[in-house]
């Protein structure tokens, strides 16, 4: 059993603006961190197009249209003061959420015990009826809809430490009991969503941060808010919304985080996914825009991924 690295050259060709954060530079440096040696043993996968039909589970009637209305000739249109798209842009939109179908396809057939999905665009701020906050499409609601409609699951967990509340995540499976989405983030910051009382059905968990929140404030936060509740919740697959923006290098936030931070996170999560969900771990890109940081962050994330793989295979001898 290994680590799936799934992504798709087409990422690349969603264009933004100069000086935009949510650069095509961004996935050129996380996937430059994952060529070293360290990570050869990854299984590398081509990420698919997404289903018409997955979409449909996440977004309205008409919103692919809503968006490929928009596509340009050449250079941008904008879909909000922040969110651009060019001609590029939907194909890597499907990409993007195609890599986190097939991460949950693979993972769930038992190919292999978890995949990070190096993509953009991002997703979590993607509603149901509105891309937004450089969204198009919401990934990881995708793979978790996808994976209670085609594999059968009954509780999937959305657990989400981009710095910035996923509002479309929110959104979306907010009135659906199978679906547990938890999220870390700073507060007050953009969207402006995800306080402590949206709670959904009882499925949803924002932990709100305070600007300059450091390690050991988050870790205790983390245990608390997120992992407590998902003992309790006991998923039988954890997708992870994997931004990295909380990193105290990160230009848009001011959380204090360090390499470390995400890789303890990212071993509580395993971990937990090894006791309920036979280690059955997606992880997805998202925020992170300080590009150093964003690319040791992310080898840190798939090194853990990679080492808890390897201890559930250990674990099954």
């Amino acid at each position: 059993m290994t680590t799936a690295l799934i992504t798709h050259p087409d990422c690349l060709y969603h264009e933004t603006p100069f000086g935009h954060p949510e650069c095509a530079d961004r996935l050129r440096f996380v996937l430059r961190a994952l060529e070293g040696e360290a990570f050869q043993d990854l299984i590398r996968v081509e990420a698919p197009r997404v289903s018409a039909a997955a979409i449909d589970r996440a977004h309205v009637p008409g919103y692919t249209k809503r968006i490929t209305d928009h596509l340009p000739d050449h250079g941008f249109d904008q879909i909000d003061g922040d969110t651009f798209i060019s001609p590029g842009t939907w194909e890597a939109a499907q990409r993007a959420a195609g890599a986190v179908v097939e991460g949950v396809d693979l993972v769930m057939r038992g190919e292999v015990n978890n995949a990070f999905c190096a993509i953009r665009p991002p997703g979590h701020h993607a509603e149901a009826a509105r891309p937004m906050g450089f969204c198009f499409l919401a990934n990881a609601a995708i793979g978790a809809l996808h994976a209670i409609a085609e594999h059968g699951l009954s509780r999937v967990a959305i657990v989400d430490f981009d710095v910035h509340h996923g509002n479309g995540t929110q959104d979306i499976v907010e009135r659906d009991g199978q679906v547990f989405y938890g999220s870390t983030h700073e507060w007050p910051l953009y969207p402006h969503t995800g306080a402590v009382h949206e709670r959904g059905v009882g499925n949803i968990a924002n932990v709100c941060l305070p600007a300059g929140t450091g390690s050991v404030e988050f870790r205790e936060a983390f245990e608390i808010g997120i992992i407590a509740r998902l003992e309790t919740f006991k998923p039988e697959l954890v997708i992870i919304s994997a931004g990295f923006d909380a990193h105290d290098g990160d230009p848009l936030a001011n959380l204090r985080l360090t390499d470390r931070d995400f890789a303890w996170m990212t071993r509580e999560l395993c971990q937990l996914a090894h006791r309920f969900a036979s280690g059955r771990v997606v992880s997805t890109l998202e925020g992170g825009y300080d590009l150093r940081s964003l690319a040791s962050s992310s080898a840190i994330h798939v090194r853990t991924l990679m080492e808890q793989a390897v201890a559930k295979a250990g674990m099954a001898v």
